[in-house]
C-alpha cells in the first residue's frame, strides 16, 4: 500500500511538473523561410494569390493530392478562400485577409482536425538582383493544448518549416516552367498593309544582331517620344540582308508612323513599306525561341508551294513590350516573310 501511495505521489509530481513545463512555454510563435527565385515578382505573386494554383506547389497537397478541396466564391485576392478534407491532411481552411500588388499577401489558416487551431500566414515578394526574394512566414498563439503537443513533438517551426522550404522549392520549379512555355503558330498567307516608318540602320555580324537591336530600337522609340510623333503600331525589325556565308547582316529598327515624318536627326530616317503579300508566323514566348520560329516560317513556304519574294520585306514585329509583360511566356513576336 505504501508503495502504491509513493508511486501515486511521484506520478502526481510528474504531472504537476509536466503541466508547469507546458504552461511556461512561449505563448506565441513566429518563423519564416525564404528563397530567391529567378522570376518576376508579379508572376510569383499571382501564382500564390490564387488558391487554385496551390495544387502546383503546396507541400501538403503534394502529400495527399486526392484530398477533397472546396473553393470559395473567389479564389484570389482579399476574401479568397478554400478548404480541404483528407485522411492525411485532416480538415481545415484558409482565407486571404489582404494583399498589396506584387509585394505582400496576408492569410489565415484554420485547422479543424486532427486538432483545432488557427495561425496567420504572410508572403513577402522583394525584388533582388537575381530575381525575387520570396519570404513565407507563419505566426500565431499557442494555447495549452498546442503547447502540450509541441512540448513532446517539437516546436511548430521544427515540424512545419521543412514544408515551407519544400513549398518554396516547388514554387521555384513551377515559376521557371511557366516562363519557359511557348508556342509557334503559322497563321498562313496574309496581306501586310505597309506604311510609313522611322528607322535607323546598321550592319553587323550575325552573332551581334540581338545586341544591336537592343541598342538601336530604343533610340528610335525615344526619338518618336521626344518629338511627340504618334506611333501607328508595334515596333519592328526589317532584316534587309542575312548572309550566313559571310557572317553578315544589315538590319533596320523601325517604328511605324501615321504619316511621313521629315526628320532632322541624321541617325533617324523615314521609310515606307508598300503593301505586300506575306506568310505570317506568331511566336508566343521568350525571344530565345525565335530561331525555331524562323525555321518554322521559312520551311512553311516551300512546303506549301509558295515562293520567297526576291528582295521582299522580312519583318520581326513586337506587339508586346517586355516592360509590361514580365513573364516571357506572354511575349508575342510576329514574323512576316514576303512571298510571291
Amino acid at each position: 500500500m505504501k508503495k502504491l501511495k509513493y508511486f501515486l505521489f511521484l506520478l502526481l509530481i510528474a504531472i504537476i511538473g509536466t503541466s508547469i513545463y507546458i504552461a511556461v512555454q512561449p505563448n506565441d510563435y513566429e518563423f519564416s523561410r525564404s528563397r530567391t527565385i529567378q522570376a518576376p515578382a508579379s508572376l510569383l505573386f499571382n501564382k500564390v494569390n490564387d488558391f487554385k494554383n496551390w495544387l502546383q506547389f503546396s507541400p501538403w497537397l503534394e502529400q495527399e493530392p486526392n484530398a477533397n478541396l472546396t473553393y470559395g466564391e473567389t479564389t484570389s485576392g482579399k476574401g479568397a478562400s478554400y478548404s480541404w478534407e483528407g485522411a492525411i491532411l485532416g480538415e481545415g481552411s484558409m482565407e486571404t485577409l489582404a494583399t498589396e500588388g506584387n509585394t505582400f499577401i496576408s492569410q489565415r489558416i484554420y485547422f479543424i482536425k486532427p486538432f483545432s487551431s488557427e495561425s496567420d500566414i504572410y508572403w513577402n515578394f522583394e525584388p533582388s538582383e537575381n530575381g525575387t526574394k520570396v519570404i513565407w512566414g507563419m505566426e500565431g498563439e499557442q494555447d495549452f493544448m498546442t503547447k502540450m503537443y509541441t512540448a513532446f513533438a517539437g516546436s511548430i517551426e521544427k515540424n512545419t518549416a521543412p514544408d515551407f522550404e519544400r513549398g518554396l522549392f516547388k514554387l521555384d520549379s513551377v515559376a521557371k516552367a511557366d516562363m519557359q512555355k511557348y508556342s509557334i503558330t503559322v497563321n498562313g498567307v496574309t496581306q501586310h498593309g505597309g506604311g510609313y516608318y522611322l528607322y535607323n540602320t546598321a550592319s553587323c555580324k550575325l552573332d551581334d544582331v540581338e545586341s544591336k537591336i537592343q541598342e538601336m530600337l530604343p533610340k528610335v522609340t525615344d526619338f518618336a517620344t521626344a518629338n511627340n510623333i504618334t506611333m501607328a503600331g508595334a515596333p519592328f525589325v526589317n532584316y534587309i540582308k542575312w548572309d550566313e556565308a559571310n557572317n553578315a547582316a544589315i538590319i533596320s529598327c523601325c517604328i511605324p508612323t501615321t504619316e511621313k515624318v521629315i526628320t532632322t536627326d541624321s541617325g533617324i530616317l523615314t521609310g515606307q513599306l508598300l503593301p505586300f503579300k506575306a506568310v505570317k508566323t506568331t511566336l508566343k514566348g521568350n525571344y530565345t525561341n525565335l530561331d525555331e520560329a524562323w525555321d518554322t516560317a521559312r520551311n512553311y513556304i516551300p512546303q506549301n508551294g509558295l515562293e520567297f519574294a526576291e528582295n521582299g520585306p522580312v519583318l520581326e514585329v513586337y506587339p508586346t513590350d517586355p516592360k509590361n509583360y514580365p513573364n516571357p511566356a506572354d511575349w508575342v513576336t510576329e514574323i512576316y516573310i514576303a512571298v510571291n
